[in-house]
């Protein structure tokens, strides 16, 4: 879970995302650990993979955030 906490902050700032956009992991640590847990070490690009390969599962926010940052 800790390389988590980097993960989605990393993916907001490569897309042009500000670091004010915290909120963004919060929406999206809990879908991380319920659907992507397999890979959360793997790396982000495994991570952002599993998220968009569970997209119908994701709750809205997530699903937003995503969307918001070209995902």
């Amino acid at each position: 879970m800790s390389r988590f906490l980097f993960i989605l902050p990393l993916i907001l700032c490569a897309s042009g995302a500000s670091a004010q956009q915290q909120p963004g992991h919060d929406a999206c640590a809990r879908d991380v650990t319920r659907h992507c847990r397999a890979v959360m070490n793997s790396g982000d690009s495994a991570v952002l993979a599993c998220l968009k390969q569970n997209r119908a599962k994701l709750n809205k926010a997530c699903d937003k955030v995503l969307t918001e940052h070209g995902q």
